[in-house]
C-alpha cells in the first residue's frame, strides 16, 4: 500500500485476495496509526499490474461493467528488497489516501480534534518500518519522543448508496448553527465502556453534544444530508444523495461489502498445451496467418509465453496451428451460457479424469457406505484454481445474495470515475471435494407436500424481505437451499478433520431444477501462492472417510444447542432468509458462504425438534 502525498510513501502491507474480500477499492483499513482508503483505478498504476487470462470471468464482469472492460489485472506489486529501501518497489503498490482526514491527539489532556489538513499534525514516515508511520501533535506534550499520536476520529458517516464522508464535527457540535469563528473541538471520553453516550464532542465556544445524539433516528434529525462523497474518487454526486447519512465506527464490519464474480478455470481441451494455447488464444491468434518462422520469433514477445516457454516454439506453434483450423472449421468449444455455474458443473461431472496443472481431478469409484441412494458421484479435486473480480462495492447493507451471479440489482458504488478498462483480480489455487447428489432422489424429494409448503414458508418471508430492500424477489429454490444447508453441515465437519480451519473452507452450491437439472456442491480450500494446498481436504473425499464424516455432520445437525428456538423459528415473523438455522449450528464465516448466511434451513435436511416431515435424510 501507498500513500499518495507528493512523495509516495509506503504505509503498511495487505495481501492481493485482501484488496479483493476485506480491503478493496472505497474500504477504509484501519493500520496501526493510520486510518486509510483504497483509492480507486484512476490512481493506480496499470504497469505493475500482472494481466490474468480467464475469458469466463472476463466475459461476466464485461456483462456487469460493459464491454469496454479490457482485461483482468492483479494489483501492482514489486518485490520487497529490503538492502535498499529508497528502490523503485517503495513507489509500487495500491495507492491509499488518507481517511478519515480528521485526526484526534492522543494525549489525555489534550483530545484536540482537527483534520489533518490544518497543519497542527504532522506526518513522520518511518522507511524501513512502514507500518509505524504516522501523524504526530507537534505542539503538544514537549517534543521529541514525547509528540503524541494523532490517532483517527472514531466515527465517519456513510448511506446506502456507498458513499462515505467525515463525520460533521462542526456542524454537529453546533446543531447545524453558524459555527464560532475561532473554535477549538476536543473528543472526550467519560467511563470505561466507550459506548457512544458516554464520547463527547466540545468546542471552546462551550459547545458540548453526545454521540448518542449522532446514532440512529436521533441521527436522521441532527446531521444533514448526505453530500454524495465518494472519498476513493475524490467526487462528490452531481445531484446531491437523497440517502441519509448514517454514523457509524471507523473499523465497522458493515462499512464496505465486495461485489464480486468469481470462477474455476475449467479444461477446454486433454493436453496441458492444447488448454494453455486456448486459454491465450486471444493474444496467439493473430500469429496463425503469419509464416511460420516469423511466428516462432515473435512468440517470446507476446505476454503468455512464460506460460507457454517449457513447451518450446516448435510445440506451440504446432498447437497454435491445430487451433486455428479447429476454429475456422467452427469446431471450438464455446460456452454460450450466460451463468458461471453451467461450464463448471459440466467439468466436475464430467466421466473422465482431468490432469491439467490448474484442473486435476479423480473421480472416487467406490460410494461411501449408506450412501448410494442419494449420491451419484464424489469427485476428488487435487488441483483447482480460483480467479475472482472485484466489480464494486456496497456500504450499510451487503449486495443482495441472489443465485445468479452474472447480474446485480443494485449499482453499487463504482471504482474509477470513469467506466474501467480493467478491474482488480486475484487468483487462489488449491483444492476440493465435490458431491453430485442423485438427481431423481432430488425431484422426488422437491414434489413432497410437506416440502412443497415448507417453501411457500420461506419464499413468504423471501418475498418480505427483498421488498423492505426494495429489489425484485428471485427466490433461488428449496433445491439451493437444501444444498446449501448440506454444504453448510459438511463444512463444519470437515473443519473437525482435516486441518484446516472452518474459515478456510468455502462453499460452491450447484443447484437447478428443469430440462438441465444441477444438484452438487464443492467444498474447496485455496491459498495465494503457486502450489496451493497439501491435500488435507482431499483426503476427507475417499469413500472409507467421507462416510464417517457425513453421518457425524448429519447427526450434529439434527439437534442445536438453541433448540428449541432454532428448530421452531419462523422465517416469515421477522423476514429473514433462513429457516432452522444459526449461529450455533449452521452459520459459517463470511469467507466460508457464498450468500451471506442466507438460505439454510436444517428442517430440510434432517429431523429436527420439530419434526422431520421435510428431511432429505431421514
Amino acid at each position: 500500500m501507498t500513500s499518495t502525498a507528493s512523495q509516495a510513501l509506503r504505509v503498511g502491507e495487505l495481501r492481493p485476495s485482501q484488496l479483493l474480500h476485506t480491503y478493496g477499492i472505497g474500504a477504509v483499513t484501519d493500520l496501526p496509526n493510520l486510518s486509510t482508503m483504497v483509492l480507486g483505478l484512476d490512481n493506480w498504476d496499470p504497469v505493475r499490474a500482472r494481466v490474468l487470462t480467464e475469458d469466463r470471468l472476463l466475459a461476466a464482469v464485461r456483462r456487469r461493467l460493459g464491454g469496454q472492460v479490457a482485461a483482468l489485472r492483479t494489483p501492482p506489486h514489486l518485490p520487497e528488497d529490503p538492502s535498499d529501501p529508497y528502490g523503485d518497489w517503495t513507489r509500487v503498490g495500491v495507492p491509499v489516501g488518507l481517511f478519515p482526514r480528521w485526526l484526534r491527539c492522543s494525549r489525555e489532556r489534550c483530545n484536540q480534534l482537527a483534520p489533518a489538513s490544518s497543519g497542527l499534525f504532522q506526518l513522520k514516515p518511518n522507511l524501513y518500518r512502514p507500518e509505524k508511520t504516522k501523524y504526530v501533535h507537534a505542539n503538544c506534550g514537549g517534543g521529541g519522543k514525547g509528540q503524541p499520536t494523532a490517532l483517527p476520529a472514531r466515527f465517519l458517516v456513510a448511506c446506502p448508496d456507498g458513499h462515505m464522508d467525515d463525520f460533521p464535527w462542526v456542524y454537529f457540535v453546533h446543531s447545524g448553527a453558524e459555527p464560532c469563528a475561532d473554535g477549538t473541538l476536543t473528543l472526550t471520553e467519560s467511563g470505561t465502556t466507550g459506548e457512544a453516550a458516554n464520547v463527547f464532542v466540545r468546542c471552546t465556544c462551550g459547545k458540548i453534544r453526545s454521540m448518542a445524539d449522532a446514532l440512529g433516528q436521533a441521527g436522521e434529525r441532527n446531521l444533514p444530508a448526505c453530500r454524495g462523497h465518494h472519498p476513493h474518487l475524490g467526487t462528490f454526486a452531481p445531484e446531491g444523495c437523497a440517502e441519509h447519512a448514517r454514523t457509524m465506527a471507523l473499523g465497522a464490519t458493515n462499512s464496505w461489502f465486495a461485489s464480486q464474480l468469481r470462477v474455476f478455470s475449467i479444461p477446454r481441451a486433454e493436453e496441458p498445451l492444447a488448454q494453455a494455447v486456448r486459454e491465450h488464444w486471444n493474444l496467439l491468434s493473430p500469429l496463425a496467418a503469419v509464416p511460420a518462422d516469423a511466428a516462432k520469433m515473435l512468440l517470446p514477445t507476446q505476454a503468455c509465453w512464460p506460460e507457454l516457454e517449457q513447451y518450446g516454439a516448435d510445440a506451440v506453434w504446432s498447437a497454435v496451428t491445430r487451433e486455428a483450423r479447429t476454429v475456422a472449421g467452427g469446431q471450438a468449444d464455446e460456452d454460450e451460457e450466460d451463468d458461471l455455474t453451467t461450464p463448471e458443473w459440466r467439468a466436475f461431472t464430467h466421466p473422465r479424469d482431468h490432469s491439467l496443472p490448474d484442473f486435476t481431478t479423480v473421480r472416487e469409484r467406490l460410494l461411501p457406505d449408506g450412501t448410494a441412494d442419494w449420491l451419484d458421484s464424489v469427485v476428488l479435486v487435487h488441483r483447482l484454481r480460483e480467479v475472482s473480480a472485484l466489480t464494486g462495492f456496497t456500504r450499510i447493507e451487503a449486495p443482495e445474495w441472489l443465485p445468479d451471479e452474472s447480474t446485480q440489482t443494485r449499482a453499487g458504488a463504482p471504482l474509477s470515475r470513469t467506466d474501467p478498462t480493467w478491474v482488480p483480480c486475484a487468483e487462489l489455487r488449491g483444492e476440493g471435494v465435490f458431491l453430485a447428489l442423485d438427481e431423481q432422489r432430488i425431484a422426488e424429494w422437491e414434489r413432497k407436500e410437506a416440502v412443497l409448503a415448507r417453501e411457500e414458508v420461506l419464499k413468504a418471508a423471501h418475498l418480505n424481505w427483498c421488498l423492505a430492500r426494495r429489489v425484485d424477489p428471485r427466490w433461488p429454490g428449496i433445491r439451493y437451499v437444501l444444498l446449501h444447508t448440506l454444504a453448510h453441515v459438511l463444512i463444519r465437519q470437515f473443519a473437525l478433520e482435516c486441518g484446516y480451519g472452518a474459515s478456510g473452507i468455502a462453499e460452491r452450491v450447484y443447484a437447478r431444477s428443469g430440462p438441465d437439472p444441477m444438484s452438487g456442491i464443492l467444498l474447496y480450500t485455496a491459498a495465494p501462492d503457486s502450489e496451493g494446498t497439501l491435500g488435507g481436504l482431499v483426503s476427507l473425499g475417499r469413500s472409507e472417510r467421507l462416510g464417517p464424516a457425513i453421518d457425524q455432520a448429519l447427526e450434529d445437525a439434527r439437534l442445536c444447542s438453541s433448540d428449541p428456538m432454532c428448530a421452531e423459528h419462523d422465517p416469515r415473523v421477522h423476514s429473514r432468509l433462513h429457516g432452522a438455522a444459526c449461529h450455533a449450528c449452521l452459520f459459517a464465516a463470511e469467507t466460508s458462504c457464498e450468500r451471506g448466511n442466507h438460505f439454510l434451513d436444517r428442517a430440510l435436511l434432517v429431523e429436527t425438534l420439530a419434526g422431520d416431515a421435510c428431511a432429505f435424510r431421514s
